[in-house]
């Protein structure tokens, strides 16, 4: 299958990226976030002429999102125009989006079928963009994430980590809870996805993916700082974590079992990235300082 890959220098465009070439079932080309600013509708669809795709992958919307990137009405366009593109030319459309289409106001973890209310600028700007792809392009698949985090980029894990060497007393938020993802792991099941569609799946529709363990702000940082203390170049004494909750206690679990019982995927726990996470922050801070 050949894959265009628009974001790949987003924190998961760059993992995914990774993975097709470790693999290399997949024949791929790659365009930043920055060339997809598109001014005209023209040329998004000069993009999809010539690169010739069977299906695109569009990391631009959840990448903004976990980074902090701010997104403006054009940004949601462009999902429309690449969605004209794609069912014009017969290319399946794959837009990765986030748990933070939900208001997080839920106690049970929210469904595929469940109605997106998050009724702020971010939720509006998430529910546009898959509503844009639903509408126009025939054969697409939405997965929608928990937050991302990779040892590179803008994401929770490297701010936490800038903070955490930073020192001092660090107050953390642990009203809102949700289920991270690394972005290795993230990257593993949109390629599994990539896989079964290939070989001529018709598995069209809203998907989820997080990992099992849901954990907030506060409890996260926990993990990182304990596990940091294990590496010479951090000093766990210099930190005091503070634990802040806040006003409103907000949930965003996913329900995974569609993904599951559609492609066989199962949900593995952040947990067990962090330390491999660690280990690539310090060598890349060692790298950087040499």
């Amino acid at each position: 299958m050949r894959v265009l890959l628009i974001g790949s220098d987003t924190t998961l465009g760059v993992a995914l990226e990774q993975h097709l070439s470790r693999w290399g079932r997949h024949d791929y080309e790659c365009v930043t976030f920055a060339a997809s600013r598109w001014k005209s509708e023209r040329h998004a669809k000069k993009v999809i002429r010539r690169c010739q795709p069977d299906l695109l992958i569009d990391a631009r919307i959840q990448g903004a999102v976990d980074s902090g990137e701010p997104l403006f009405e054009p940004d949601i366009d462009r999902c429309h125009w690449l969605a004209k593109a794609c069912q014009r030319n017969g290319v399946a459309y794959f837009l990765l989006s986030s748990s933070r289409v939900f208001a997080g106001q839920q106690e049970r973890p929210y469904a595929e079928d469940d109605l997106p209310d998050n009724e702020g600028t971010l939720g509006s700007m998430l529910q546009q963009s898959e509503q844009r792809v639903r509408a126009t392009c025939d054969r697409h698949v939405i997965l929608r994430l928990g937050p991302v985090f990779s040892h590179r980029g803008r994401n929770l894990f490297t701010n936490l980590m800038a903070q955490l060497h930073s020192g001092g007393k660090l107050s953390l938020d642990s009203s809102q809870r949700g289920c991270p993802v690394a972005a290795s792991d993230a990257a593993r099941i949109i390629a599994g996805v990539l896989d079964q569609l290939s070989a001529g799946a018709e598995t069209w529709g809203n998907y989820h993916y997080c990992s099992p363990d849901t954990t907030n702000c506060y409890e996260f940082t926990q993990v990182l700082l304990t596990a940091a203390s294990s590496f010479a170049e951090f000093d766990p004494e210099a930190v005091t974590l503070c634990e802040e909750p806040g006003e409103q206690s907000i949930s965003r679990r996913l329900d995974c079992s569609r993904l599951r019982n559609t492609f066989a995927i199962k949900q593995l726990s952040w947990r067990s990235f962090v330390a491999d996470a660690l280990k690539l922050y310090f060598d890349s801070l060692q790298h950087s300082e040499s």
